[in-house]
């Protein structure tokens, strides 16, 4: 594919919206849809805004693969549901939040906006896939930040970061990547799994906090290099880092494989280009009568066929 590419961390996307639009937004039944709502508003901004040739809504198929899991049991493992109610490894999500997730995934559907997820894979990897593909610039808009270690100047690759709920962004090239954490886009990820990350259950290398990790991928270049140096007695390592790096090695070696995204996702082949017209407009008159959707999808309409 050619021309720009967005990649729509879709879940973080719609999360943002719920939280970000009040609750009091409703169907004519009386049921929530804030996260739909806010979601087209989102997405109709950033086609305004962006124009590009290409989206894609990527998806979790799975937010917390079985193989990552088997790397590191701690990987998301807090935010499994305690009381389970529709089987294991259920994610908690607020209870209006859930019942909209379908009319999303069935109104950008009926829009003819690429939706893709992939069974085993997180919406992470889909995106790390299309970008690895990609023959242009790539917009990848997301409120999660590991997905900074894709940014490359070079392949034209930025992150939108949704700064203030989903009307204010934060565009992340490697500039600002190197003045607020030290590192490039490839360096991201490993400046990741050493400070470590709770939100994600990676528990990180004891002592190596976001400054040290910098200073140690400054001196030795990248997680290969700092090893390299545990085993080098020259190297310019303190005596509790050596040990500390040492103690992790278990966990860094494999580390790297749960942190990094995929980039060779089986992708599906679908229609990524931005529909000028609405796939089935039947079926999407139907969305926006029986869950009131208004001007949040007259607005997109009106964008996408300008």
């Amino acid at each position: 594919m050619t021309g720009r590419l967005m990649l729509l961390d879709t879940a973080s996307l719609y999360f943002r919206a719920y939280f970000g639009v009040p609750e009091s937004v409703k169907a004519p039944d009386g049921t929530p849809v804030n996260a739909v709502r806010g979601l087209l508003d989102f997405i109709d901004r950033l086609v305004k805004d962006h124009r590009p040739d290409h989206l894609v809504a990527c998806m979790d198929a799975d937010w917390r693969p079985r193989w990552r899991v088997e790397l590191i049991p701690t990987y998301k493992a807090h935010r499994v549901a305690e009381e389970r109610t529709a089987g294991p490894d259920e994610e908690e999500v607020p209870d209006t939040l859930s019942p909209q997730v379908p009319v999303i995934e069935a109104v950008l559907d009926a829009l003819g906006i690429a939706r893709v997820g992939v069974p085993e894979y997180e919406a992470d990897d889909v995106i790390g896939t299309y970008t690895a593909r990609a023959r242009g610039p790539v917009d990848i808009v997301t409120g999660d930040r590991d997905l900074y270690q894709l940014v490359d100047d070079r392949r034209g690759v930025r992150v939108l970061y949704p700064v203030k709920g989903v009307g204010t962004l934060q565009l992340t090239d490697e500039a600002a990547l190197r003045e607020k954490y030290g590192v490039d886009g490839r360096g991201y990820a490993d400046l990741a799994l050493l400070r470590g990350d709770p939100s994600d259950g990676l528990p990180g290398v004891a002592g190596i906090g976001e400054k040290t990790a910098a200073k140690l991928l400054a001196e030795f270049g990248d997680l290969a290099g700092i090893m390299a140096a545990v085993g080098d007695p020259a190297a310019k390592l303190t005596p509790a880092q050596r040990r500390r790096l040492t103690e992790a090695r278990p966990y860094l070696a494999v580390a790297p494989k749960v942190v990094r995204v995929a980039d060779d996702v089986p992708l599906p082949d679908v229609d990524t280009a931005v529909p000028r017209a609405p796939r089935d407009p039947a079926a999407l008159e139907a969305l926006a009568a029986r869950w009131g959707l208004g001007g949040s999808l007259e607005r997109l309409l009106t964008t996408l066929t300008a």
